[in-house]
């Protein structure tokens, strides 16, 4: 074999190689889209919530109230009978089975729907208004066209009779979609079209913010002492490694420790932010450290001597020199450690993040749920509006991580020197 033929053999397996990278590359991109595109199609949908126009009379003598100023009166008053005898007069009946498909086709919340909008408007007593109910959930995805027709009657979730009265509300415009507020104020529920990701937003949030001050200055901390301070021998050595092992153990390790400690021996309130905060600090705890580490090995060796050579002392020339310019690969590594730890799941349930959850948590020491595990919750539920809903909360999880992400990029660009 001459030179020139092996030379053109070398060539054509340069060009095989780089033609695999193509494919690797582009079939990973290839499935990562048809992920974004299969969670955007399902979700988009939740973020609308189908209402119902009702007219009503918000009459005195059915709702009890004598004086509109009188707070009890008011607050106990019977918007559950209004809702129901204005509803069903909306579409004619011949027999109880029927009257009670009508007044399925609104949400459980309707009562509550009509009390506060009667608290804000007190002058509209004995007045006729049109309020907005909230939709059941068959007949929201009805209206978003997630819901099959053409199936027999016995197979769906809604009869005959219900469609039959959808599409005369429909012809009569009695059917609107508005923004879902819901899905931001509200907590979990066992009705989807109530169901919101608040409160697991908030969970998130708080247990980030707990893992953020536990874990970044003992990690910084570690950093600094490890590669300024700690003197070379076997001990500091079998501390790296062990640091090192630490960054690659299962995150579910860390919830059984959570579990063991914090919940049986410290007896800490259990399915809140405080423990998940903690369990989640001690998993990113070598995730911070290892990054840090390497910023500070990157200043250069000349602004240590130059500091000590202008009679500054070690400790100085560390906190005055070395660690202000390591500082923003330390918070890239930082960032980049808390969006790990913003999807993690195992360590949460573990701890009992994984209960159900009403209620919007106020601090870190109320139960609450994050959103991964809203998802695993959600992604079990057999009611289409939950599927939906378990994708706007992948969609808003993948939205906190390509900030999250996108501020370590941005901050390492921005402060980062750039040494000769």
């Amino acid at each position: 074999m001459n030179k020139e033929l092996r030379r053109k053999k070398r060539y054509q397996a340069e060009k095989r190689f780089q033609l695999y990278g193509i494919i690797a590359i582009s079939l990973a991109l290839f499935f990562v889209g048809l992920l974004v595109f299969k969670v955007f199609s399902d979700g988009t949908s939740a973020f609308s919530r189908t209402m119902i126009k009702l007219d009503v009379t918000f009459d005195a003598n059915k709702l009890g109230i004598t004086n509109v100023n009188d707070k009890d009166e008011v607050d106990n008053a019977d918007y559950y009978t209004l809702i129901y005898e204005e509803f069903i007069k909306s579409y004619p009946f011949s027999n109880r089975e029927e009257e009670k498909q009508i007044i399925k086709l609104l949400s459980p919340d309707y009562e509550f729907e009509a009390k506060n909008y009667f608290l804000k408007n007190k002058d509209q007593l004995n007045k006729t208004v049109t309020l907005l109910l909230t939709a059941s959930d068959d007949f929201d995805q009805l209206h978003k066209g997630n819901f099959p027709r053409d199936i027999p009657e016995d197979r769906r979730r809604l009869s005959n009779y219900q469609l039959k009265i959808y599409d005369q509300f429909l012809k009569d415009g009695k059917v609107e979609k508005i923004f879902n507020n819901y899905l931001f104020s509200k907590g979990d529920s066992r009705d989807p079209e109530l169901a919101g990701f608040g409160g697991a937003i908030l969970g998130s949030l708080f247990t980030i913010l707990i893992c953020l001050l536990i874990s970044f200055p003992i990690a910084l901390a570690a950093a600094v002492y490890l590669e300024e301070f700690a003197p070379k021998n076997k001990l500091t050595d079998l501390i790296e490694i062990n640091i090192n092992n630490l960054a690659a153990v299962p995150s579910i390790v860390f919830g059984l420790l959570g579990l063991g400690i914090l919940l049986n021996v410290f007896e800490l309130p259990r399915s809140t932010p405080l423990v998940g905060g903690i369990a989640l600090s001690l998993m990113t705890l070598p995730r911070i450290i290892i990054p840090a580490r390497a910023s500070l090995k990157a200043v250069p060796p000349s602004i240590r001597e130059g500091a000590l050579a202008m009679g500054a002392s070690k400790v100085q020339t560390v906190f005055h020199h070395v660690v202000p310019l390591a500082m923003p690969g330390t918070l890239s590594g930082t960032i980049i450690g808390l969006a790990q730890a913003l999807g993690e799941t195992a360590p949460l349930l573990l701890i009992g993040m994984v209960a159900f959850v009403v209620e919007l948590p106020g601090s870190p020491m109320d139960p609450s749920a994050s959103l991964p595990v809203q998802v695993y919750l959600w992604s079990e539920s057999a009611e289409r509006g939950f599927v939906e809903k378990t994708s706007a909360t992948i969609m808003m999880l993948l939205g906190f991580l390509i900030v999250m992400n996108s501020l370590a990029v941005y901050a390492r660009q921005k402060f980062e020197k750039k040494w000769n």
